[in-house]
């Protein structure tokens, strides 16, 4: 860290994605000190200008970014972009990385501020951190207090993925077919090689031999590592909706023990980034519309003990993907390593 400790200068890679671009908006929001900002991204997205009521910031080239000059780098975008220059830039700084590129490397942590900010204790002032994909997050988020109160054998879960998670031209693809078919036009997939407009596509990433997506082997990976449960059982189905922003996840969770309904509301009502929906039949739910807008809460709702099955509770999840489950998470974790530096 700087001189300047309590104001660090950070530098923003992938500042022209979705996710870099609510990170800077995240920056802004929570009034995070900085002595400089720099929006950073490779060749494919130079030239552009981010602009907002505190004026332009233009975006500058990564390859010619000289990393000594921050002590806090956010990787928002490309996996490959992270990569190839989040290893440097952590020999001079604090690296937050939001990609996958370093998630599966177990000397990096994997972290979620909100479930497991202790695994940020062996990072100084230079050091790389890496952050779960998003639907871990809203998972890891919601089921860790249940893990905590009853322990915790299995889950089943089935994600509802917005086409967001794949960056802005699948937002923009998914606003084109739906455009061109209610025109009566012929449509022309461009995000995923496929019709996603009022479709579902039950594959996310490459399927394995196995029969298991990359996603959902991904979803599996992160939650055992994040809840420090390398033997927690996670089956998975990944599905991707016609839906802009706002992942969703129908949960059943097997707990170690029996516990009772109004101890698992308790406990999701104290816990950290959970907000608990409750009500009577025909109160309003936690859908991606109406919930997953606000950027620093993972919405819980439909809570209720499986009749079929002992020990068990399925509830439904809702998170903003890109602000809370991205942005939010990246500029918690980093707001913990700079208080420490400090």
């Amino acid at each position: 860290m700087s001189a300047a400790s309590r104001r660090p200068r950070i530098a923003v890679v992938g500042a022209g994605s979705l996710i870099g671009e609510a990170l800077i908006a995240e920056l802004k929001l929570r009034s995070v000190a900085r002595a400089s900002l720099h929006a950073l991204d490779d060749a494919r997205d130079l030239g552009r200008v981010l602009a907002d009521e505190e004026g332009a910031l233009p975006i500058g080239d990564v390859a010619r970014f000289d990393f000594s000059q921050a002590d806090l780098v956010f990787f928002c975008a490309r996996s490959s972009t992270a990569a190839q220059y989040a290893p440097a830039a952590a020999a001079h700084a604090l690296v937050v990385d939001s990609t996958s590129a370093h998630r599966e490397r177990t000397d990096v942590p994997l972290v979620i501020a909100d479930v497991n900010p202790g695994a940020l204790d062996g990072i100084g002032a230079r050091g790389l951190v890496a952050l779960p994909g998003s639907a871990s997050v809203a998972l890891a988020t919601a089921v860790a207090p249940l893990a905590a109160l009853a322990g915790l054998e299995r889950l089943d879960v089935a994600t509802y993925h917005s086409v967001s998670g794949n960056g802005r031209a699948a937002v923009d693809g998914l606003a084109a077919e739906a455009a061109a078919l209610l025109s009566g036009r012929a449509v022309r997939p461009r995000a995923f090689g496929t019709q996603i407009a009022f479709n579902l596509l039950p594959l996310i990433g490459a399927l394995g031999e196995d029969g298991v997506s990359s996603e959902e082997r991904r979803l599996s990976s992160e939650t055992r590592r994040v809840l420090d449960r390398p033997d927690l059982q996670v089956n998975a189905t990944a599905v991707r909706v016609p839906v802009f922003f706002g992942h969703g996840l129908a949960v059943h969770a097997l707990l170690g023990r029996r516990c009772t309904l109004a101890d698992a509301t308790e406990v999701l009502r104290r816990s950290n980034g959970v907000r608990l929906i409750e009500g009577e039949a025909g109160a309003r739910e936690a859908t991606p519309v109406s919930s997953a807008l606000a950027p620093d809460q993972v919405y819980v709702g439909r809570l209720r003990v499986d009749q079929s099955r002992d020990r068990s509770l399925d509830f439904w999840v809702v998170a903003d993907n890109v602000r809370k489950c991205a942005a939010h998470n990246a500029v918690s974790v980093a707001q913990i390593l700079v208080n420490r530096c400090q």
